[in-house]
């Protein structure tokens, strides 16, 4: 069999499965409230495929070096998700998403330019989610209107998810570790659920998913760290597997605090 039809069939398979994680995230999401919701929707969906697929085509030092370009970015995350909650509750969809993607791409061009050390991210993580949490919670309670999801919904988010996976895995080889940890945390999973969410139930229900997730992505930052240092340490597979477990255990802790918060109410 000719290596590019290798390639391509091997491509295509990760593709799928990234869909496939895709399509179960978003069942749960829609049946679970903007909470939960949000939890889900800051577990690793499309940043973990992609870091997988970069162990299984690099080094443990091009996983450590992605992951350390990767820690700046999920603050550069977060002010994407202000700027477009902040702008949904009195815009519309054009203006709020393409705002907050300039943004994005904006901080994630400075992030590119620079050097980072793991104690410089952590600082810009701490700074970023220091003054975006405080500025969203006023946005997170918002009556949810009934979501009627419509047979694109979730291909959509499929396909986009599973595309900028393609793009990671497919031009990792000659664009670098750095580039490549940048992309890989591109927030294509709130794009998506804004890009869905905001013309059918409104700025403000969907902003609302967003700033309830900026706890959840704090912890996602947290992982990162881990994936970085434990790589380095460990190797790839130990590293991303103690990655993965602290994002779920940050989000099942915040998940049974806020249970345990409406229980004693």
């Amino acid at each position: 069999m000719p290596p590019e039809l290798v390639f391509l069939l091997i491509l295509i398979l990760r593709m799928a499965i990234t869909a496939a994680f895709v399509v179960t995230a978003s069942i749960i999401t829609e049946r679970s409230g903007p909470v939960i919701g949000a939890l889900v929707a800051t577990l690793p969906i499309s940043a973990g495929p992609s870091y997988v697929f970069l162990a299984l085509d690099h080094d443990a030092a091009f996983v450590a070096q992605g992951a350390l370009a990767s820690l700046p970015v999920n603050a550069a995350t977060i002010i994407l998700g202000l700027t477009y909650v902040v702008l949904a509750q009195r815009s519309n969809l054009v203006i709020s998403l393409g705002a907050a993607v300039l943004v994005w791409i904006g901080l994630a061009s400075i992030i590119r330019a620079l050097d980072w050390t793991l104690s410089a991210g952590l600082i810009v993580n701490a700074v970023a989610f220091g003054i975006c949490i405080p500025l969203l919670s006023r946005y997170r309670h918002v009556k949810m209107p009934l979501v009627t999801r419509r047979w694109y919904d979730v291909p959509l988010r499929a396909s986009l998810v599973a595309t900028l996976v393609a793009i990671v895995v497919s031009t990792s080889g000659w664009v670098g570790p750095t580039i490549s940890g940048i992309i890989a945390l591109y927030p294509i999973v709130f794009t998506s659920m804004m890009l869905i969410l905001h013309p059918r139930i409104g700025g403000p229900p969907t902003a609302a998913v967003i700033a309830n997730a900026a706890w959840g992505l704090l912890g996602f930052g947290v992982a990162v760290a881990v994936l970085h240092v434990a790589v380095t340490q460990f190797g790839s597979a130990t590293g991303l597997s103690l990655a993965l477990a602290t994002c779920v255990g940050w989000n099942l802790t915040l998940w049974w605090l806020g249970r345990r918060k409406r229980l004693t109410h």
